[in-house]
C-alpha cells in the first residue's frame, strides 16, 4: 500500500515584528481570495524578544499553528571560528567558506522545530540569517522576503557582504550550492519578494514586486482588528494615549534606530530632540531591537509601545503629528503626519566613520574596480 505524504499549506519564518506584520498582511489577502488554506507561523528568537505575541497570535486564529524557532548565531558555535577568519589566500578564503557553509548548517539542524519538507510553499525573511543556510545545504527551495521596507535601495547586503569577485561568487552560490549568497542568490532560492524594484541600484534576477502599501490598502475594518489584537499589548492603554495626545498642540514623533553603541546612540537622539523640540511636543517611538532604555534617559517625554509596528499606528484615526522624524528607517508607509523626515547617511556621517552606514557606496566602488 502506497503511502502519501500529507503536504501543508504555508509556512512563514520571521526574525523581526515588521515580518510578522508583513506575513499578516500576506494572510488577510489571501483570506479574502479565498485561497488561504493553513499557514504556520514561526517566529525566530534570534533577534528580537517576542515576549507574548505568540499567545497573541494564537488567539487572532489566522494560523494554523505558531512555532518559537531557537536560532543560533554562528558565535553559538565556537569551531565555526576557524572557517570564517580564512585562509590567507582567494583559494584558502574560498575553501574555508565552503566548510562554513556546510558546517553551519549541520550544527543550526538540531534547534530548527519543524519539518520544512511538509510544507507547499516557504517563506524566509532575511535568509542571511543561519535558516537560509540550513534551507539551502539541505536542498529544501523557498521563497525570500524583503528583510525591511526597501531596506536595498540603502543596503544591498549580499553585494556588500560578497565584494571582490562576486559574479564567482553568485555562481559557486546559485549554480552548485558550494557557498551561500542570500537575498535571491541561493540555489534554493525560487524568488524574493522586495517592495519595489525600480528603488534598487543593482536589481538580481529574481526579484518580484510585492507593494506593501497595496497590501495595507486593501485592509478591512475586521483585518485591521485582527491585525491590532496580535500586536496591541494594551488596546486601552494606547487609545488613552492617543486622546490624550491630541489635546496638545503640534506634535513631533521620534523614531528611534539601533544605531552605533549606546553612548553615542544616547548623544545622537537627545541632539535630533534639542533640534525638533522647538517645533512642537516631542513623542518617542524606540526600535522593537533598540536596547537603548529611553524611558530612564528621557522619562519626560510621552512614549509608544515599542513592539507595535509603527504601520499598525496608521490604524488610529485620532493619532495625527506635524512631523515624523528617523535617522535610518523607510518611513515613507506612515500616513499619520502632515510631514515625514529622513535625517540620512549625511547626519550619520557627524557620529561614525561612514564606512559604516554607506554599505551601498562601497559596493559600487568594489563594481568598478572589478570592471
Amino acid at each position: 500500500m502506497v503511502k502519501y505524504k500529507i503536504m501543508k499549506d504555508r509556512i512563514y519564518v520571521c526574525h523581526t515584528y515588521y515580518h510578522v506584520y508583513v506575513t499578516f498582511l500576506k494572510e488577510l489577502k489571501l483570506r479574502a481570495a479565498g485561497t488561504a488554506g493553513d499557514a504556520t507561523l514561526v517566529l525566530s528568537r534570534m533577534s528580537n524578544d517576542f515576549e507574548e505575541l505568540k499567545e497573541r497570535v494564537e488567539r487572532t486564529g489566522l494560523f494554523a499553528e505558531v512555532v518559537e524557532f531557537d536560532e543560533k548565531r554562528e558565535e553559538f558555535f565556537p569551531e565555526l571560528a576557524k572557517w570564517r577568519k580564512g585562509g590567507g589566500n582567494f583559494l584558502m578564503n574560498l575553501w574555508y567558506r565552503i566548510r562554513f557553509t556546510r558546517r553551519y548548517a549541520e550544527l543550526e539542524a538540531p534547534y530548527v522545530p519543524v519539518d520544512f519538507r511538509q510544507y507547499k510553499d516557504i517563506y524566509v525573511f532575511c535568509d542571511s540569517d543561519p535558516i537560509g543556510y540550513y534551507l539551502n545545504q539541505n536542498r529544501i527551495h523557498y521563497h525570500a522576503l524583503e528583510d525591511g521596507l526597501n531596506c536595498l535601495k540603502n543596503f544591498d547586503a549580499a553585494r556588500y557582504d560578497n565584494r571582490g569577485h562576486f559574479g564567482l561568487k553568485v555562481f559557486l552560490s546559485r549554480k552548485l550550492n558550494l557557498i551561500f549568497v542570500q537575498n535571491g542568490y541561493g540555489k534554493y532560492c525560487l524568488d524574493m519578494e522586495v517592495n519595489n524594484i525600480s528603488l534598487i541600484q543593482y536589481p538580481c534576477p529574481q526579484y518580484i514586486e510585492e507593494p506593501r502599501q497595496a497590501l495595507m490598502e486593501r485592509l478591512t475594518k475586521a483585518d485591521k482588528q485582527v491585525i491590532l489584537t496580535a500586536f496591541i499589548r494594551d488596546k486601552e492603554g494606547l487609545e488613552r494615549q492617543i486622546a490624550e495626545s491630541s489635546k496638545v498642540g503640534d506634535k513631533i514623533l521620534i523614531l528611534t534606530d539601533p544605531l552605533c553603541t549606546l553612548d553615542v546612540r544616547e548623544r545622537i537622539f537627545r541632539d535630533i530632540i534639542d533640534r525638533f523640540a522647538p517645533e512642537g511636543t516631542i513623542f518617542i517611538k524606540p526600535h522593537p531591537r533598540d536596547a537603548l532604555d529611553y524611558r530612564k534617559l528621557f522619562p519626560q517625554y510621552p512614549q509608544f509601545d515599542a513592539t507595535v509596528p509603527m504601520e499598525v499606528l496608521n490604524f488610529f484615526p485620532g493619532l495625527r503629528f506635524k512631523k515624523v522624524v528617523a535617522v535610518l528607517t523607510e518611513i515613507k508607509a506612515i500616513r499619520f503626519a502632515d510631514e515625514i523626515v529622513r535625517l540620512g547617511e549625511d547626519f550619520m556621517d557627524l557620529y561614525e566613520d561612514p564606512l559604516i552606514h554607506r554599505q551601498n557606496e562601497q559596493v559600487g566602488i568594489s563594481r568598478r574596480k572589478e570592471d
